[in-house]
Parts: structure tokens; C-alpha cells; sequence
């Protein structure tokens, strides 16, 4: 504590740093002005054509058709195996199938109906 006391008499308590009169008043404008002036830009906007405002909603589709075709090919090596699995069983194991694809389906009541009743139109 002693050395502290003896460096803050001899440098004392007062801020050395001065910020010349009006200085912050005037600094944005002369920032402003010295900066160069801003090029206009040499690329014109221009009308996107047809195309460019069709491809992303075509690009999308046809990643879901993708998406469903993949879906659809993966799933139909196991539709005919269990179908076959299925036919040699008992109804009792059928419906734990079915009770089991009904549950993990999450579906309601309203919309297993509708894809009952489409599929015996059928």
C-alpha cells in the first residue's frame, strides 16, 4: 500500500487524457466527408425470366417425388414378405400385426376410416 500512495502522490489523482473543445460534436461529419464517394453499381437489376422463378418449385417437386419413389421401392421388398408371412399365420398373429401397424401408424379414427373405406373401393 505504501509504494501505491507514493506513485499516486507523485502522478496524482487527476485524468491525464484531454479531448480537444467540440470534438465529438463534429466527428461524424468530418468522417462522413472524408469518406470517398460510393461508385454507383455497373450491374443493373433485371426481371427474373420464367424460369428462374419456376426452378425452385420444380426442383422441390421433384424432390418429393424422388422422396415418395425411394419410400415406395423400400417398402415394397417388405410388403411381400410379410404379406406371405401373414397368409401362413393365424388370424390371432394378423391381428397383432394389425393392431401393431394401426398404433405406430398414427392415425385417427376418422382417417383410418376413409383409408379403409378407399382401399374397398378399390
Amino acid at each position: 500500500m505504501k509504494e501505491e500512495d507514493k506513485i499516486l502522490e507523485k502522478i496524482g489523482t487527476e485524468n491525464p487524457f484531454r479531448v480537444p473543445e467540440g470534438y465529438f460534436e463534429n466527428l461524424a461529419s468530418e468522417v462522413m466527408n472524408r469518406l470517398p464517394e460510393k461508385e454507383k453499381s455497373a450491374i443493373a437489376q433485371r426481371e427474373p425470366t420464367r424460369w428462374e422463378k419456376v426452378r425452385p418449385w420444380l426442383y422441390m417437386a421433384a424432390m418429393f417425388i424422388g422422396a415418395a419413389l425411394i419410400i415406395r421401392v423400400a417398402s415394397s421388398g417388405r410388403v411381400s414378405s410379410s404379406v406371405d408371412r401373414m397368409a401362413a399365420d393365424d388370424t390371432e398373429i394378423e391381428m397383432e400385426y394389425i393392431n401393431m401397424a394401426v398404433e405406430n401408424s398414427m392415425l385417427d379414427d376418422y382417417s383410418l376410416y376413409v383409408y379403409l373405406a378407399d382401399s374397398d373401393a378399390e
